[in-house]
């Protein structure tokens, strides 16, 4: 948990020496650019009850989230390798959410949707740092699940709290290297005048789809470097869980198919939800009918699937089941006293 401590001091560093380098960027290059975020403006009757509805979201995101953390960190059953990942995923679907969903409120309540130049590629650089760690961890889980199934005697020897530091610290890296790849890409391109954003976040799409110059090489970069990570994740989560599937079919007890399949639902299921759900976005034409599904999309990755996981993994498992019963149970008793 400490090294989770450490990786949430080096983002916040990272986030002010950016601000510093886009201030300096904005008033070199782009001098006069004004963004205005139209979400879904186009539906005024929908703004408050999208307000709350959001609200909503991100009060359960937050406290899933943190409470999710609070209790792998505070119960020592759950001090294994699989929640030392999940424990990272829930930070890092903290951060993306409040990346973008408070800016998704304001716009929703108030008139002046106007966003500077800094903010948005400054929301757009950490999208990309949150969303390409997510796709990491999901893959180190899923060969987290395959050992944990297929060698089970093994587990704790080949799990070992140095290579889970080391594939957590390889996902940040790998994230902080792509984000700035796709950052130093969108920079290459210039804006102009006041634009009109057609998304409620700054989604490379939307931003140089109203660029002042070509924007074929970031849309480029953009493509090549994001299909590669989803291809190599997907290789390695489908060889893990085919794998994983012949060791099932294989075992006789009908107890240890059970305590199999259990261990392995809840990662399936975040991983169908996310991959699927990147994979839909890009895969759609940029065309202008295609935007409102765009937006859709983008609310489902960046607001709806981080209060999705923590209900996932606690729906779904009896060791995280235990874990707040007995938590609240301790608290309870301590009151009581």
């Amino acid at each position: 948990m400490f090294f989770l401590f450490v990786l949430q001091i080096l983002v916040l560093t990272s986030l002010y020496e950016l601000h510093s380098f886009f201030h300096r960027t904005e008033a070199n290059q782009t001098a006069g650019v004004t963004f205005i975020l139209l979400g879904f403006s186009e539906y005024p009757d929908l703004q408050v009850p999208l307000f709350l509805v959001f609200l909503v979201f991100y009060t359960i995101t937050v406290m899933g989230n943190l409470g999710m953390i609070l209790i792998i960190r505070v119960s020592p059953k759950l001090h294994t390798p699989m929640y030392f990942f999940l424990s990272h995923l829930s930070f890092v679907d903290l951060c993306y959410s409040s990346v973008v969903t408070p800016k998704l409120l304001e716009n929703l309540i108030v008139e002046d949707r106007t966003i500077s130049f800094t903010a948005c590629v400054t929301q757009f650089f950490f999208i990309c740092f949150f969303v390409v760690t997510e796709i990491i961890l999901l893959t180190a889980m899923a060969y987290d699940r395959f050992v944990a199934v297929c060698q089970p005697l093994l587990y704790t020897v080949v799990m070992s709290p140095r290579l889970c530091s080391l594939l957590v610290a390889a996902s940040y890296a790998w994230a902080l290297v792509c984000s700035i790849i796709f950052l130093y890409f969108l920079l290459t391109v210039s804006f102009c005048g006041i634009k009109f954003i057609n998304n409620f976040v700054c989604e490379h799409a939307a931003i140089v789809a109203v660029s002042c110059s070509d924007p074929y090489l970031s849309q480029q970069v953009l493509f090549i470097l994001a299909t590669f990570n989803e291809i190599i994740s997907l290789i390695i989560v489908f060889t893990s869980y085919v794998i994983i599937f012949i060791t099932v079919t294989k075992m006789s007890s009908s107890r240890g198919l059970y305590k199999a399949l259990s261990t392995c639902a809840s990662h399936l299921t975040a991983i169908t939800i996310f991959q699927g759900t990147i994979i839909s976005l890009y895969c759609v034409p940029k065309t202008k009918s295609s935007w409102l599904l765009i937006k859709v999309t983008s609310v489902f990755y960046t607001v709806v699937i981080p209060m999705l996981n923590p209900l996932i993994y606690s729906l779904r498992n009896k060791d995280v089941k235990e874990a707040v019963s007995k938590l609240i149970n301790t608290q309870m008793f301590c009151h009581k006293i």
